[in-house]
């Protein structure tokens, strides 16, 4: 596998905070490794092996969310594949401290391998695979049957796949590779998603055929409970 040189002590300002990696021990990563727990509890009698992660609208930290997801399954001991699908304003590359010049958009208008393509991350067990150049047609490649490939190719070296995608109510991209996966995770945050806006997104998520795994409601302030940590991002 190509090896490529989610830290959050990075200068870029559009990298995520890897909580999970760099304090493991706090409340914040424990209320990430109750996630881990709930969404194999989602599915007891079929492994979760392919997942979608979107929100209703953007900035509702759903690409921060993902990635401490990744690295809370790969510190389980499986074998993670993170991928980048949001084909419009990706961000893990910056998470990651890797290369964009080749990723996810190469391998659907290409011949490239998923190994090809793949940058292992300095956490055992987590690879990633960025977005690649920006094509014009972002939901019709991740609609396409190519698209189905690379699920394919990559559960033959992966146990968990998980992708970041853009908001529901942006474009129809998460919709789309919602069919494809085995659930969604959909993001929401305290004190700005409107309940109105969350329920038009797991309603669209549903019309699409998608399997909802669960929400989660980030940012919640621990002022105002005992259960989740105010996460500053």
């Amino acid at each position: 596998m190509a090896r490529k040189k989610k830290a959050a002590a990075v200068t870029n300002t559009r990298a995520k905070n890897l909580v999970t990696k760099n304090n493991p021990k706090s409340p914040i990563a424990e209320q990430f490794r109750a996630i881990r727990t709930n969404l194999q509890f989602t599915s007891v009698d079929k492994d979760l092996e392919t997942m979608v992660v979107t929100s209703a609208n953007p900035s509702e930290g759903k690409s921060v969310t993902t990635a401490n997801v990744a690295v809370v399954f790969a510190q389980q001991g499986k074998r993670v594949l993170l991928v980048d699908a949001d084909l419009r304003k990706p961000t893990i590359h910056y998470t990651f401290r890797v290369p964009n010049t080749i990723g996810l958009s190469n391998y659907l208008i290409g011949a490239q391998k998923v190994s090809e393509i793949a940058s292992h991350t300095d956490l055992n067990k987590l690879d990633v695979i960025t977005c690649g150049p920006i094509p014009p047609n972002p939901s019709e490649l991740l609609g396409s049957n190519k698209m189905k490939e690379f699920i394919e190719e990559a559960k033959q070296t992966y146990d968990m796949i998980i992708f970041d995608t853009p908001p529901v109510h942006a474009v129809t991209d998460s919709q789309v590779l919602g069919n494809f996966v085995d659930g969604v995770l959909l993001v929401v945050r305290s004190k700005q998603t409107e309940k109105d806006s969350a329920v038009k997104a797991k309603e669209q998520l549903e019309q699409s055929q998608a399997n909802i795994l669960g929400v989660v409601l980030n940012d919640q302030d621990i002022k105002s409970s005992n259960y989740y940590y105010y996460y500053g991002q």
